[in-house]
């Protein structure tokens, strides 16, 4: 994968468990429709309406296939409509981003030493 989609969720924190569903559906849909999904990340400590989602793809030319599959995708599009209509998300921003070689994906060398 040579670039990922960043996206960052400003979410209704008393709707965290409704939001977990949602990106729990994103799990069986992404991945049908052509993204890499990285994962969904929740708040867990500190800041309680910040979410994530990471999902990664070949080219920009693959996002924007994947793009037009969503749409023609009835899961994708009743799960879009359940956060909407549930105003599960308040603010929603995406990034392009590639990562630095040599540093993803680095296990710690204290493994198992903890």
């Amino acid at each position: 994968m040579t670039m990922t989609c960043v996206i960052r969720y400003q979410i209704d924190p008393f709707q965290r468990d409704a939001f977990k569903r949602y990106a729990e559906n994103w799990g069986r849909i992404i991945p049908r429709c052509g993204g890499h999904l990285i994962g969904y990340f929740l708040p867990y400590e500190g800041t309680n309406d910040v979410a994530w989602g990471l999902i990664a793809f070949h080219s920009l030319a693959s996002y924007e296939a994947y793009r037009a599959r969503l749409k023609s995708d009835p899961e994708a599009r009743e799960n879009f409509d359940m956060a909407q209509s549930k105003r599960l998300i308040l603010r929603e921003e995406r990034n392009f981003v590639e990562v630095v070689d040599g540093t993803f994906g680095i296990p710690s060398t204290l493994a198992g030493k903890e």
